[in-house]
């Protein structure tokens, strides 16, 4: 396994991250297709002894339990300094505001409950996961800071906004002396590379870490399209963001099959080795322990420049899917990304 340095903190994390979200109880979330705490302990711990170090969960996912989940198992089966946990909160809930909730304390609010989840006393990158466009940002921020400077959180990261928006926020803070975002979580993968346009040239530029989601778009990218799983039947918000019958991601596809055979190694690994050469680290989500092995490998695996080139090539332009085409002020549906994002903690 390698390690590099997360942008310009002093934290050394696998360049891979294991994504969470397949974590949790399916009876109580947004998921039918997530794994038990026994399932989650296996992959957890083989994941350790393969030496993958950085974690990312929300408290999103399935009612929390996934946040229990990794917090007992780490707890476990390494040492907490051993281990870069990544956590991320959502936005304020119609409750909230009628309650008069402000946006600071809602933010430590839910940190609180995180750490309480989690069984630890702080978490290394802390997500503010969708932009709330309910909430004056200073306020966020003014919350985010009162964490760090309270040692319950190590830095900060956001996810699923604009680059205008990660620029205006880190302004905003150095303007107030607030902690700044030192890392961007976005959706990036070979079919889907809007974040090329503007996104990576700012992180490059600023020195921000990027580690995207859904580094293989939701499983496409890990087999041929003519197979199919559980999830790919049943993940309805995969199916809005990816086109089942777009010619141009199909080649793609094929042509990462085409360079893992050649290379005698798992499609997995091929896009998350692209992902790499981009100096991106992919959080990549399992519920199988054989497919902790794919996530290892793909961080020894590198891609030659002419196998970059081959796999990029097929692109074209994509509409903006998930939650960056529906959380903003001119999406009709804004409000209800929110409402379902909550609902899951009630």
């Amino acid at each position: 396994m390698r390690y590099v340095q997360l942008g310009r903190t002093d934290l050394q994390v696998s360049t891979v991250c294991l994504g969470c979200m397949g974590f949790g109880d399916a009876m109580t979330g947004q998921h039918c297709w997530t794994i038990d705490e026994a399932q989650t302990r296996t992959i957890l711990k083989a994941a350790f002894e393969g030496g993958i170090n950085f974690l990312d969960t929300a408290i999103a996912y399935q009612n929390g339990t996934s946040e229990q989940y990794v917090g007992r198992a780490v707890k476990d089966f390494i040492s907490r300094d051993q281990v870069i946990i990544a956590d991320k909160f959502l936005p304020r809930s119609d409750a909230d505001i009628a309650a008069g909730v402000s946006g600071r304390d809602h933010v430590v609010r839910m940190c609180e409950q995180s750490l309480r989840h989690l069984g630890t006393d702080y978490i290394d990158l802390y997500i503010y996961h969708m932009w709330d466009w309910r909430t004056p940002l200073l306020e966020i921020l003014t919350g985010l800071h009162d964490l760090v400077t309270a040692g319950k959180v190590r830095y900060l990261g956001i996810s699923n906004c604009f680059a205008y928006q990660l620029a205006k926020a880190n302004a905003l803070a150095h303007e107030h002396g607030l902690t700044p975002f030192v890392c961007m979580q976005g959706h990036y993968n070979l079919i889907f590379r809007e974040e090329e346009r503007e996104m990576l040239p700012l992180c490059r530029e600023d020195g921000i870490a990027y580690t995207p989601y859904s580094p293989l778009a939701a499983g496409r990218l890990s087999r041929p399209h003519t197979e199919h799983t559980k999830r790919f039947d049943l993940d309805s918000y995969a199916h809005f963001k990816y086109d089942q019958t777009a010619d141009a991601d199909q080649l793609i596809i094929d042509r990462v099959s085409e360079i893992a055979q050649k290379r005698s190694v798992s499609m997995t690994a091929v896009a998350l080795s692209w992902l790499n050469s981009k100096g991106a680290i992919p959080i990549a989500g399992v519920t199988k322990l054989e497919q902790v092995d794919a996530l290892i490998a793909g961080s020894d695996l590198q891609l030659t420049a002419d196998e970059c080139a081959y796999l990029e090539a097929p692109y074209v332009p994509h509409p903006l899917a998930g939650v960056m085409a529906q959380n903003r002020p001119d999406a009709a549906n804004a409000p209800k990304v929110w409402h379902q994002a909550n609902a899951c903690l009630k």
